[in-house]
C-alpha cells in the first residue's frame, strides 16, 4: 500500500521509499487490446516503471480505436456498462501482478462544467445527479487494488460549479476508500487548487506541460507550488511529452533532451516524490491509419503510432533517473539553488541529507558553488551516454569551481562526502 512519509516529500510502499515513476496511458481503458497491454506492460516494467497513470472514462483526445469500450450504455452517463468496468479491473489487475501501482483519473475536465475542455465540448458533461453513482462503481472496480486516486483530470477551476463537481466527488469516494491516496491532476501551467479540494489530498502534482514559449515551467511551477501548497510530496505529472508536437500549433516537437531536461530540474527543484514520463502516440494509442483531432485542445500535431512511441529513448532516461536517486538514497532532496553561483535558473542544485549534493547541467559549462567541498568525491554523470567522467574542481575561499564537464549534452554533477 502507498503511504505519505513522516518528512512529507516522499512516497512509502508497504513502509519503504517509493519513486513514483510513471508512464502516462490515459487512454489504456478504451484503445487497448489485451496483447498490446502484455507488451506495454512488458516493456515499461524493464524500463524501470513502477505506476501507470490511466484515465477511467474515455479520454477526450484519443486517437481513433476500431475498439467498443464503452463506460455507459447508450451513451447515458445514468447507466453503467457493467462490461467496461469489468474488462478494466482485468488489466489493472494484469499491471497489479506485474508489480505496477495504479493512478486512476477519476473526473477528467471535459466531463466537469466550466472547465476549458467542457467549453470545447459541453455535450460531454456529466449530470451532477449521476456521480455517486459513478463513484460507487469505481470503488467497487478499483479500491481493492489500492490505486493512486486522481480526482480531476487536467482541469482549472474557473467557477464554483467546477469545483462543486469534484469536491463532491472527492468527499464521495473519500467515505469509500479512506486508506486510498487522493491527488489532483491540474492544467498545464497552473497553479490553483481549491481549499475544498486541497483539503483532501495526500499530495500534489502539477503540469509544466507541452508549451515551448516557457522553458522554466518544470522548476518555476514546483517552486510556485511548494510556496503556495507546502507540506505534501509533489510531482510533475506531466512535463513535455517525448515527440508530442508543440501546444498551441507551434512548430516543433519534444525531443529526448528535452523531456529528460524537465525531468531532472523538477526533481532538483523539489518534486522530489516522481516524476511522470509521456511519449506522443502512447497516451492516446495512436494507431497508424487512424485518426487525431491535431486541431483540438492545444493544437498538438500528429502522433507517431504506439509501436513507434514504445521505443522512443527518453523513457529509458527516467528509468535511469529512478535507479540513480534510489542507488544514491536521494529520496528527500531539498532544493539549494543559494549555493549556485552562475548567472541562470537552468543549472539547477539539490541536496540529500549532509552528504549528497546533485547538481544538473544542461549545456557544458563551469559550475560555481558557495560551499567548500573539499574532502568530496565529484563526478560528472553525461546522462544521454551514461558516461561517467572524473572533471577539475578548484577552491578558493570557502568556494568549489567545478570544471566543465566532456559531454556533448546534459550532465548530472555528483558530489559525495568521502
Amino acid at each position: 500500500m502507498l503511504q505519505i512519509s513522516d518528512n512529507k516529500k516522499n512516497i512509502l510502499k508497504d513502509g519503504a521509499p517509493f519513486f513514483y515513476l510513471a508512464d502516462t496511458c490515459w487512454s489504456a481503458f478504451t484503445n487497448i487490446t489485451d496483447e498490446e497491454w502484455d507488451f506495454y506492460l512488458y516493456k515499461r516494467k524493464a524500463q524501470g516503471f513502477n505506476t501507470i497513470q490511466i484515465n477511467i472514462l474515455p479520454q477526450w483526445d484519443a486517437s481513433v480505436t476500431d475498439l467498443d469500450y464503452k463506460p455507459f450504455v447508450e451513451n447515458d452517463p445514468h447507466r453503467l456498462n457493467d462490461a467496461y468496468f469489468a474488462h478494466a479491473r482485468n488489466m489493472c489487475e494484469t499491471a497489479k501482478r506485474e508489480g505496477f501501482e495504479l493512478a486512476l483519473v477519476v473526473l477528467w475536465s471535459n466531463y466537469v462544467p466550466g472547465t476549458w475542455a467542457s467549453k470545447m465540448f459541453p455535450g460531454g458533461i456529466l449530470p451532477f445527479d449521476c456521480l455517486e453513482n459513478y463513484v460507487r462503481k469505481v470503488h467497487e472496480t478499483f479500491t481493492d487494488l489500492e490505486p493512486l486516486y486522481i480526482i480531476s483530470g487536467d482541469t482549472d477551476f474557473p467557477e464554483e460549479e467546477t469545483t462543486r463537481y469534484y469536491v463532491h466527488v472527492g468527499q464521495i469516494l473519500r467515505e469509500f476508500a479512506p486508506d486510498c491516496l487522493f491527488t489532483t491532476h491540474i492544467k498545464g501551467r497552473y497553479s490553483e487548487i481549491p481549499k475544498e479540494l486541497y483539503t483532501m489530498l495526500d499530495l500534489c502534482f502539477y503540469q509544466s506541460g507541452h508549451n515551448a514559449k516557457d522553458l522554466s515551467m518544470p522548476y518555476a511551477l514546483s517552486e510556485t507550488m511548494q510556496e503556495k501548497y507546502p507540506g505534501k510530496p509533489l510531482i510533475n505529472s506531466e512535463p513535455c511529452y517525448e515527440q508530442m508536437g508543440y501546444s498551441g500549433n507551434m512548430y516543433g516537437r519534444w525531443a529526448r533532451r528535452d523531456v529528460r531536461r524537465a525531468a531532472w530540474v523538477s526533481v532538483l527543484s523539489g518534486a522530489c516524490a516522481g516524476i511522470t514520463y509521456g511519449a506522443a502516440g502512447i497516451y492516446s494509442w495512436h494507431k497508424v491509419k487512424k485518426g487525431f483531432h491535431t486541431l483540438l485542445g492545444e493544437g498538438f500535431d500528429m502522433p507517431k503510432s504506439w509501436e513507434e512511441a514504445m521505443a522512443f529513448p527518453g523513457a529509458w532516461d527516467y528509468g535511469y533517473l529512478k535507479m540513480l536517486l534510489e542507488e544514491l538514497n536521494a529520496y528527500a532532496l531539498v532544493p539549494k539553488q543559494e549555493l549556485l553561483e552562475n548567472g541562470t535558473g537552468d543549472i539547477r542544485v539539490g541536496q540529500a541529507g549532509e552528504h549528497l549534493l546533485l547538481v544538473y547541467v544542461p549545456s557544458n559549462t563551469k559550475v560555481r558553488l558557495a560551499s567548500d567541498l573539499s574532502g568530496w568525491d565529484i563526478r560528472a554523470l553525461g546522462l544521454a551516454e551514461r558516461f561517467a567522467a572524473y572533471v577539475d574542481v578548484e577552491i578558493k575561499e570557502g568556494k568549489t569551481v567545478v570544471g566543465m564537464h566532456p559531454f556533448e549534452e546534459d550532465a548530472l554533477i555528483v558530489a559525495r562526502k568521502r
